[in-house]
């Protein structure tokens, strides 16, 4: 079994090649959740993830032989890229083989560290399947993304500066994907501080880890967020570790990560992907698991389509009332529209998006249907605008 030496090895190793990123306590998570947290900030990673020290450890323990020989990973994105700069900086040759599905910020930051990259299949097993087919084709060397020693305890060396920074930590929540992080950070933390608590987190839609502790088959599959963590089979290696050294394993819903990844963006000035967030979304979804306890978690990355991230923090603010979309039914007159806006700009509300209907919706020629989105303080101050709208007009929120 992985031991704590070798994560210390590690440590050693990739000191130099890998960012000692900071660990904060973060007064905006622990006030939503109720724990007192500390963040440590793998976002802030050359490649914006974790997945930089599993992959520095295991190219650094290449023989020439073999880095001559050059090296092939699978990944859904963070170890793709992690594994593509290392080879960049050590003038190993790499391939990386990606889902078809791998947001394109992934893709095209992996193709800037020179590496090749592959599409293939709509899974990650998939996309195993054709990179063991390439390593025996290319004599490729195979560079696991969680089911590796060398990997795992590079990934170990993040609880290691966590707790030499953070001593007084009661419980790490580490999220799980193929279990090589939560494998490493669960020796190394067990072995400086027992007795401290590691906790795994999986999304939902991909809960392989669960499944096999709980003695249940495996299913898994839809979509998520966290595409980081989508995994279906557990490392074997990692497995093993992580049932003498786990606690316990949750699962949360998408819900419950999207509210993380929006959370830290507006509370902790942080950008982390979905399964970056997993761990604060562990808190949100379980605040009475963690209430009062010293908590440490990692951001594990932050690579998160522009897009994506912008489409969460617009529905978080439709869920916290923040941004309202009404459709109400008016009198076809002039005037109505402008009384509409001083009633919402009077009360404080900032018009976002107006859609004014005269032919189609409504039931009447002499009435037409407005479609209003705008933004208020808080639920409770969109709920006075809407109640201030309602003493005039037929109102409904969508």
């Amino acid at each position: 079994m992985l031991s704590l030496a070798e994560i210390r090895a590690a440590s050693a190793r990739i000191a130099g090649r890998v960012l000692r990123t900071p660990a904060l306590r973060s007064d905006a998570i622990s006030q939503a959740t109720g724990a007192d947290v500390t963040l440590k900030l793998e976002n802030l990673q050359a490649t914006g993830a974790f997945k930089e020290r599993g992959a520095a450890n295991r190219l650094a323990l290449l023989t020439e032989a073999e880095r001559r020989a050059g090296v092939i990973a699978m990944s859904a994105g963070n170890h793709a890229q992690a594994v593509a700069r290392h080879a960049h900086l050590l003038g190993i040759d790499a391939v990386i083989v990606m889902p078809r599905h791998t947001p394109l910020t992934k893709v095209s930051r992996t193709a800037a560290w020179g590496a090749r990259v592959v599409l293939h299949g709509d899974t990650l097993a998939e996309s195993a399947e054709h990179a063991c087919v390439l390593a025996q084709q290319e004599g490729l060397i195979f560079i696991h993304p969680y089911d590796d020693r060398g990997v795992m305890a590079g990934q170990g060396t993040l609880a290691l500066e966590l707790l030499e920074d953070a001593p007084d930590l009661d419980t790490l929540v580490i999220p799980v994907g193929g279990g090589g992080l939560i494998a490493g950070c669960a020796v190394a933390a067990t072995g400086v501080k027992p007795g401290i608590e590691v906790i795994g987190v999986e999304v939902a839609a991909y809960a392989a880890l669960a499944q096999r502790l709980a003695g249940q088959p495996v299913h898994v599959g839809g979509a998520t967020i966290a595409e980081g963590i989508a995994v279906r089979d557990i490392g074997e290696a990692a497995f093993g570790v992580i049932r003498a050294h786990v606690a316990d394993v949750l699962v949360v819903p998408e819900r419950a990560v999207e509210e993380a990844i929006a959370l830290l963006a507006e509370g902790a000035k942080l950008v982390a992907e979905g399964a970056g967030a997993a761990g604060v979304a562990a808190l949100l979804a379980f605040p009475d698991r963690f209430a009062g306890r010293r908590v440490g978690i990692p951001v594990c990355g932050g690579n998160i389509d522009a897009r994506i991230l912008a489409n969460v923090l617009l529905r978080n603010l439709l869920r916290d009332g923040r941004l309202l979309r009404l459709v109400m039914e008016i009198p076809d007159r002039p005037g109505v529209l402008a009384d509409i806006a001083g009633k919402i700009g009077g009360a404080g509300g900032n018009i976002i998006e107006v859609s004014h209907q005269r032919l189609f919706a409504s039931p009447s020629v002499q009435a037409a249907q407005l479609e209003v989105m705008f933004e208020a303080r808080d639920a409770a101050h969109g709920a006075d605008i809407v109640r201030a709208l309602e003493e005039t007009y037929t109102v409904r929120r969508i």
